[in-house]
């Protein structure tokens, strides 16, 4: 579902018509969705709800009552019904007998897989209690930044009195847990005059018996909060604007500049994606008169946590005098000491059998008069760990707006990011793929080989910016690989490679879309075919402009970028079997295509003592795919071997060593090859994809 994010009011959507088409666990499947839908309700991954129904036990044949609940990772918004965990709910009940009290909290996720119902393989989730025993058929629990707000206040408990009345309950802050299940279950029992309950620092809980009614509270409750808050808010907030902000190009501007020198600096371990924002809320707080008080204060609801860190990083920009090349020697001495700092709160609050540090660079960068700027594993992380930080911001605003912030307690923060369960999830995770982190440019990334190769990539991991003269063509392929890839991962920018200004334009892209380049793959080609003498002037420069100047444009760019960063890269060109071997009636595309081989061997030179890597691959006769082979330069070449254009591809087989089609796939493994570590030791060097040919072997 598309996410709502509109100031209006919270939209009930429920569709009584719909819902009768449905049985119980489909309107559990509903509700969820509706609710996730807008992230004003809880942020991507974040909550959960559940309902309890009476279905036939497969062995005994007789009615239970079965818990329907999120299961461990997922989202409402857009899971369906496998993503809920089933459990006996009499088998749950019993586990209160066996509960020793807080200091063995963990050992009863354990016991959670003996009360699966049906053979469920979804992993049941750590607020498992919380839903099971709770006398209500439906509950939710949602992370909105409206009641987080309330909670997250040094007075959290009086103004969820003053707010909700003798409708909501409250306790006070407790990881989530066995006990806290119990509590929660208690206090519902306790007070049927209860909806729902306030977690300090956390969220809300609300209930019902019916989907439809614990839906339409979950809503009520929300806006309840919203509408007190905006009532009640200091004006302006966060104490007021300190600085000013940059224009949209000018923060984008320093944005861009800053997105490689960061991304270069926290790299070393482990290739990370940036991603960029300057919204409205992200600027009120970063330009305000309280940052830098409430940023050190770090995040309240543990779900902020996780994906944000401890704290974030303040990067002391002053948008007056506008130094970026001042802030950037200042890089090195800001993140080393934030890793210091972070170094220093592991050692405070580890545990005997806690798991060992962590990164410990910020996943959150702020800017005053700029942004914020996150990074993480991969693009979606890093999107989803500023939308999680927005959230925390509009909580830091309300929480301060009608009290004090409290941020978490620094040991339970410590306790819940090294939690030896969620340290099993995290070893639980698959292995990160070859090219994971990795951001790679691929220019005629429109056309055959440019789109195997591109999807070669994509398929290890690489985040793409497809780059293509043809805007239709990249149009079709953007949308075909973000369905095949992921919307985060794919990008791309029409540039035509023998413009100067739009290869940077296009560089200048891959740093706001994703931080930096680190695999260029210089694709974009035409062919041309005529006797010398018929070769005019015109077409001479054309494959010269674009086969050799705009390699040279584009790799220019590609070593200007991969310097700042310092990480090293790999520039892969794709030549052509004709760029050793001369053929008759191409003198134009033969000498360009020479003359990218050499560049390329020049450029290996230049780019080792900086660890950038440069290779060509050099193919032959692809013609499967092909744009180059769909026009004149087929029937030029049937011509030439008097044969008819169908019958090309055939000829060009018999003619190779191996008797074999040459394939783009076949030219893009070559190329994830050189791009990838499997190449690490070799630079300057060319590698033919041709099945064989004599004339062009490499001497």
């Amino acid at each position: 579902m598309t996410a709502v994010l509109s100031a209006d009011r919270l939209a009930n959507l429920w569709d009584d018509a719909f819902a009768a088409t449905l049985d119980e666990p489909g309107r559990l499947t509903y509700r969820s969705n509706l609710l996730g839908s807008d992230l004003r309700i809880t942020n991507f991954g974040g909550g959960n709800t559940s309902a309890k129904v009476r279905q036939i036990d497969p062995l005994t044949r007789e009615e239970v009552s079965v818990l329907w609940v999120k299961g461990s990772g997922g989202d409402i918004g857009s899971m369906r019904r496998d993503g809920f965990s089933t459990l006996y709910l009499d088998k749950l009940e019993a586990l209160k007998g066996l509960y020793r009290g807080l200091e063995h909290e963990d050992e009863m996720v354990g016991y959670l897989p003996h009360c699966t119902f049906d053979l469920n393989p979804r992993a049941a989730s750590i607020d498992t209690p919380l839903h099971a025993f709770v006398p209500y058929e439906h509950v939710d629990h949602v992370h909105p930044d409206a009641v987080i707000a309330i909670a997250a206040a040094a007075r959290s408990q009086d103004l969820t009195r003053q707010v909700f009345g003798a409708e909501m309950g409250y306790l006070p802050w407790q990881r989530p847990g066995f006990d806290l299940g119990l509590k929660i279950g208690r206090l519902a029992a306790e007070h049927p005059e209860y909806v729902g309950v306030v977690l300090g620092g956390h969220g809300v809980f609300t209930w019902g018996h019916t989907a439809k009614s614990c839906y339409e509270t979950t809503l009520r409750i929300l806006q309840k909060a919203s509408d007190w808050l905006a009532e009640h808010e200091a004006k302006p907030s966060f104490g007021g604007a300190k600085v000013a902000s940059l224009s949209v190009e000018g923060r984008l501007a320093v944005a861009r500049r800053l997105l490689p020198e960061i991304r270069g600096r926290i790299s070393s371990d482990e290739n990370k994606i940036g991603h960029f924002v300057d919204s409205a809320e992200v600027l009120d707080f970063v330009n305000s008169e309280k940052l830098g008080g409430l940023a050190p204060l770090g995040t309240s609801c543990p779900d902020h946590f996780l994906r944000t860190k401890i704290r974030p990083l303040v990067i002391p920009f002053d948008a007056v005098a506008g130094d970026v090349d001042g802030l950037v020697a200042r890089l090195d001495t800001l993140i080393a000491d934030y890793r210091a700092d972070y170094a220093a709160y592991y050692q405070r609050c580890k545990r005997p059998n806690s798991p060992a540090m962590r990164d410990p660079n910020a996943v959150v960068y702020l800017i005053p008069g700029v942004g914020m700027i996150t990074f993480a594993k991969d693009k979606s992380t890093a999107r989803i760990s500023s939308e999680f930080y927005v959230n925390a911001i509009n909580v830091m605003r309300g929480a301060s707006g009608v009290d004090r912030y409290v941020g978490l307690d620094e040991q339970e923060a410590f306790d819940i990011e090294y939690w030896l369960l969620e340290e099993a999830k995290l070893q639980r995770m698959p292995g990160r793929k070859s090219l994971a982190g990795r951001i790679a440019l691929v220019t005629g990334g429109a056309g055959g080989i440019g789109q195997a190769t591109a999807a070669r990539l994509a398929s290890e991991g690489a985040a793409l910016v497809l780059a293509d003269i043809d805007g239709k063509a990249l149009d079709e392929t953007v949308t075909s690989f973000r369905r095949r890839f992921g919307t985060d991962n794919v990008t791309g920018v029409v540039v035509d490679v023998t413009r100067e200004a739009a290869v940077e334009a296009a560089f200048g892209e891959a740093v706001t879309a994703f931080g930096g380049i680190d695999i260029v793959v210089s694709n974009a080609g035409i062919a041309s075919a005529a006797p010398v003498e018929d070769t005019s002037l015109e077409l001479w420069d054309r494959n010269m402009s674009i086969l050799a100047t705009g390699y040279f444009l584009v790799a220019r760019a590609a070593f200007r970028l991969m310097k700042r960063q310092r990480t090293g890269g790999s520039i892969v060109f794709v030549a052509s079997k004709n760029g050793l071997a001369a053929s008759p009636g191409a003198s134009a595309y033969c000498t360009a295509k020479a003359a990218e081989i050499h560049l390329a061997r020049c450029l290996a030179l230049e780019g080792a003592p900086l660890g950038i890597r440069v290779n060509t691959v050099n193919p032959d006769a692809v013609l499967r795919g092909s744009r180059i082979w769909q026009g004149e330069w087929r029937l030029s070449r049937a011509q030439s071997n008097k044969v008819s254009t169908d019958e090309l591809e055939e000829v060009y087989r018999q003619r190779s060593l191996l008797k074999l089609s040459v394939l783009p796939e076949d030219v893009a493994e070559a190329i994830y090859w050189f791009a990838s570590d499997l190449s690490a030791k070799s630079t300057g060097n060319i590698l033919n994809v041709d099945a064989g040919n004599l004339v062009s072997f490499p001497r």
